[in-house]
């Protein structure tokens, strides 16, 4: 998951072997129509539990918080990762967590990859015939490629889901 107080991106990701195949993907809009932060909270709590129901995944992998300069939007960042966490336990879903430089090394090989280079690995790597889009997609699809990496070949075998960011 890619977590955000406006946009989540998620994906969906299957492995079998070295092999990796994107399920799903997209975003949760959570802004719009003028609603309240704890509003936006909810839609992503509840657009989260839809498609964790829809999916069946194995495991729930999310990005870590990363350190923004702004600690407004670090602590509304922190908000969106608690409702994702929450789902996920509601759910009775491991969750694991990746920082931003793990996730860019294990997709691209390069901690500092912007979000142009990261499309089109994910593309590549899942055998897609375009770069996923939105951005928050396909930062949700890395995080779950870093985490099918970084399993053990009986995990990987298995469904894998990534959340906001």
């Amino acid at each position: 998951m890619d977590p955000g107080s406006r946009v989540t991106g998620y994906g969906v990701i299957e492995t079998q072997g070295s092999r990796l195949c994107c399920l799903g993907h997209g975003k949760i809009e959570a802004a719009g129509g003028g609603v309240g932060f704890p509003q936006r909270l909810h839609r992503i709590y509840k657009r989260l539990g839809e498609l964790l129901q829809e999916h069946s995944p194995d495991v729930v992998a999310v990005e870590e918080v990363f350190y923004a300069a702004n600690v407004k939007t670090a602590l509304k960042l922190g908000h969106a990762r608690g409702v994702i966490l929450l789902a996920a336990a509601e759910a009775g879903l491991p969750v694991l967590e990746y920082s931003p430089l793990e996730v860019k090394k294990a997709v691209v090989g390069y901690g500092r990859a912007d979000k142009g280079q990261i499309q089109m690995m994910v593309k590549t790597l899942l055998n897609m015939q375009a770069p996923p889009q939105p951005h928050d997609a396909a930062d949700a699809l890395a995080v779950a490629i870093c985490h099918s990496f970084s399993g053990s070949p009986r995990q990987r075998s298995r469904r894998r889901w990534t959340a906001p960011r």
